[in-house]
């Protein structure tokens, strides 16, 4: 995640002391985006026992998918301009405490409206932690360490995909759903009091908000409108099949609940390995060559998955395993690379608001491929999931190729 607000650095050093702009609270900031990323994650191997508890097709309940990215996406640029002339650590400290609301509304769920409902509070909260998050970082650890900074505040969702997603899945299918979010609840807790212990209330002074016009005018050049479109269509693939990998694995290979969470821990960490990897990939060979062959290798995992759907289960087993692991590596190492086109085409000033847009078209093409996904489902077309989400990563590699060339 990007770093949403712009700051004022001459104001933020006035504002805090030597001592306070060091990297030590960047982690307090970073368990709230680990409590946020855990969530996010976890719930994707858990749709086909929610549907079973509350008695409902899957393609309904992966609503709780659709609905917390869409408003995710739309919501974030409008609560953080809300909300732009409070506090960052206050306003940190508030949406950690809706987010923390929302999933204990959610472990004591009884019904889908109620769980909906918890679903939207942590999209909500989520889409104005992670921005006001970075920005604080950001402030806290000064200019000339704020790279490091941000990389811990987004380490934070980077651990939660290597350790929170197969933690959640098992707790998930050992425990019941209900308990993960029980779980990520007290590591909301854990963020409240480890922002209030560890993060000066004094260091979040001095900070503005990007304003609407500024976000337009950024989004008016070709440029970053050509890159935002490319990340619309990587997002779309990635999110048409991750929601719906628990049907897949259970109607290709026949795996259990334990099967799911194993591979869903497999992903995860390929997909841990895939962010870090990317950022140095990224520093040796440049950001195009790296978005580019991420495409590459996520469309062939993609359409791969869609082609062992007609084998039998022992011999589409290490084949969907490997397609499995290369899409966890692919998706994530492209999401550096792009940052860093992205900051590479704005200004300076502007960089903040196109991260920031980013996001809000990650998550709208999150929205958009859950919702195509769950069509899919719903039609029983288990091969169709692959192969759509495969073609979306080939027109995000030809949008791609026309943006290299042009």
């Amino acid at each position: 995640m990007s770093d949403l607000l712009e700051i004022r650095d001459h104001k933020v050093a006035a504002a805090t002391d030597t001592t306070a702009l060091s990297l030590v609270p960047a982690y307090f900031l970073a368990l709230g985006t680990f409590a946020i990323g855990t969530e996010g994650f976890m719930i994707a191997p858990l749709l086909p026992t929610i549907a079973d508890d509350l008695g409902m097709s899957l393609s309904a309940t992966a609503m709780l998918v659709v609905v917390f990215t869409l408003v995710l996406s739309v919501s974030s640029p409008i609560t953080t301009i809300a909300t732009g002339k409070l506090n960052r650590r206050d306003t940190l400290i508030f949406a950690m405490a809706i987010f923390t609301t929302g999933n204990l509304l959610a472990a004591f769920s009884t019904t889908f409206t109620t769980l909906m409902i918890a679903r939207v509070l942590m999209a909500i909260a989520s889409g104005l932690y992670v921005p006001s998050a970075n920005a604080l970082a950001g402030a806290i650890s000064g200019p000339h360490r704020r790279g490091r900074a941000l990389a811990i505040v987004s380490g934070g969702m980077t651990i939660a995909i290597a350790l929170g997603l197969p933690l959640g899945a098992v707790v998930g299918h050992t425990f019941g759903w209900r308990a993960t979010f029980l779980a990520v609840a007290v590591m909301g807790l854990v963020a409240i009091v480890g922002i209030l212990s560890g993060v000066k209330r004094s260091v979040a002074e001095g900070m503005i908000v990007a304003s609407l016009s500024e976000r337009i005018s950024v989004f008016r050049q070709v440029a970053i409108l050509k890159l935002l479109a490319i990340t619309l269509f990587w997002s779309i693939g990635a999110y048409t099949a991750y929601p719906y990998i628990a049907p897949y694995l259970k109607s290709v290979l026949d795996v259990d609940a334990t099967g799911v969470a194993a591979t869903v821990s497999m992903w995860g960490i390929a997909a841990a390995v895939g962010v870090a990897t990317g950022g140095s990939l990224n520093d040796r060979f440049g950001s195009r060559r790296v978005a580019a062959a991420s495409l590459v290798l996520l469309a062939l995992s993609f359409i791969a998955l869609a082609a062992v759907t007609k084998l039998s289960p022992a011999v589409a087993f290490a084949p969907a395993l490997t397609a499995i692991a290369v899409w966890g590596f692919s998706v994530w190492s492209f999401f550096p690379a792009q940052m860093a086109r992205l900051i590479a085409a704005s200004s300076t000033s502007q960089a903040s608001v196109s991260l920031s847009l980013n996001t809000s078209t990650m998550y709208l093409g999150f929205s958009i491929g859950s919702a195509i996904g769950a069509g899919i489902v719903s039609g029983g077309n288990i091969w169709l999931i692959g192969l759509t989400a495969g073609a979306a990563e080939l027109v995000a590699l030809l949008l791609d190729r026309r943006l290299t060339d042009s």
